[in-house]
């Protein structure tokens, strides 16, 4: 079954080297780490927290990246996803190593071998892992691979899907002029536009396949994966040419509604990953606030609906939820699912407050509140009258 992760037990690492002391420079490959790390943080990708996605720019050594991999692979629950950018090169046993500023053809010592980083992800608690290779290959520093597939081979991770660029030269991955590489800007691409006539959710799988062919089509190397434990069925977020038009005058009828990929309430273990699945529940329905509150009968209203979505903790009861959820088209026995989940964060929110250290009424006391600043303002300017 497709799902989003839960963006509140998701972690990304994003690596891109762009400069090169020994090998050809990428400078395409800076904006690849920008523009992506800005996609999924969209609400219709991961929805990410800029503290859930570290971006690496020319790493100076291994050990820095691999702390920032091992550390991510340890913080996620649900989905750990890995993104390297560069130059990938092959030692003199065959085994693939990601090329680091200081890096040389044939020194897998200077570069970060893919075996350490593979390691660090089976080690992980992440229940899924997604790697994405988007390596240039340049046939004047290795020569000959003996056909792309070994790439994905050696990559293969258990758990994981694995999507990988099939360049062979610096040119065919980084177009001269062109400002992301070749692979990365079909992906931006599809994160953007969607997939027309494609699934509501753009899964791995969906993906990898939309990919091949627009990337055959235009003439540059097509990108590999490789699927373990069913990660082809992970989404990378919304298909935007699935989505219907947010404010058709004609929403969906009942069978059709319910007949939908609503967000799965399984799959929220944070209260953050329970607001983004909120938002992601009028998304799938394709209404508009006020027609969620038309067809909640007025339990909800337009603002109502505008301050849940938008909210930064977790709603302190449950009535309002619960008609948005029905209101939106939800099946009842889904309802019920999500209000379990409700009732379980809640729980667990109320007890982290209680395991906190009380605030010291001195430092209380320097932090007035802003009706009280507002209060002293209005006094002081009175008083000048």
């Amino acid at each position: 079954m497709s799902a989003l992760p839960d963006p509140g037990a998701t972690r990304a690492v994003l690596i891109g080297t762009s400069r090169y002391d020994y090998l050809e420079q990428l400078p395409a490959v800076s904006n690849n780490l920008t523009a992506l790390a800005a996609a999924l943080a969209e609400p219709l990708s991961w929805g990410l927290p800029p503290e859930h996605c570290v971006t690496l720019s020319n790493p100076t050594t291994a050990e820095m990246t691999m702390a920032a991999v091992r550390a991510a692979s340890e913080q996620a629950r649900d989905t750990v996803l890995i993104y390297f950018a560069g130059h990938g090169l092959v030692d003199p046993e065959n085994d693939l190593y990601l090329a680091m500023p200081q890096s040389r053809p044939q020194r897998v010592e200077t570069g970060l071998s893919y075996r350490w980083l593979r390691q660090a992800l089976l080690n992980g608690r992440a229940e899924r892992c997604v790697v994405v290779l988007d390596c240039c290959y340049s046939g004047l520093a290795l020569g000959s691979m003996g056909g792309p597939v070994d790439l994905a081979d050696q990559a293969s991770v258990e758990g994981t899907f694995l999507l990988a660029a099939a360049a062979e030269t610096r040119t065919a991955l980084a177009p001269p002029g062109e400002p992301f590489t070749a692979f990365t800007a079909e992906l931006l691409n599809v994160l953007q536009v969607g997939i027309p006539q494609g699934p509501e959710l753009l899964e791995f799988g969906a993906l990898y396949r939309h990919m091949r062919i627009s990337l055959a089509a235009k003439g540059r190397p097509a990108p590999q994966a490789r699927d373990r434990n069913t990660g082809a069925q992970l989404a990378l977020g919304r298909n935007p040419a699935y989505l219907p038009a947010t404010g058709s005058a004609h929403p969906a009828g009942k069978n059709e509604v319910s007949e939908r990929s609503w967000p799965n309430p399984a799959e929220i273990r944070t209260v953050k990953g329970f607001l983004k699945a909120l938002s992601d529940v009028r998304v799938t329905s394709g209404l508009t606030h006020q027609l969620v509150s038309r067809r909640s009968g007025g339990q909800v209203s337009a603002g109502t609906v505008s301050r849940l979505l938008n909210r930064e903790s977790l709603p302190r009861t449950w009535q309002t939820t619960a008609a948005y959820l029905s209101a939106c088209g939800v099946p009842d026995a889904q309802v019920a699912e999500w209000e379990a989940v409700w009732m379980r964060l809640l729980a667990e929110t109320t007890i982290e407050a209680a395991a906190r250290p009380a605030v010291p009424r001195a430092s209380q006391e320097h932090n007035p509140t802003l009706m009280e600043r507002l209060a002293g303002r209005l006094s002081r300017r009175n008083g000048r009258s």
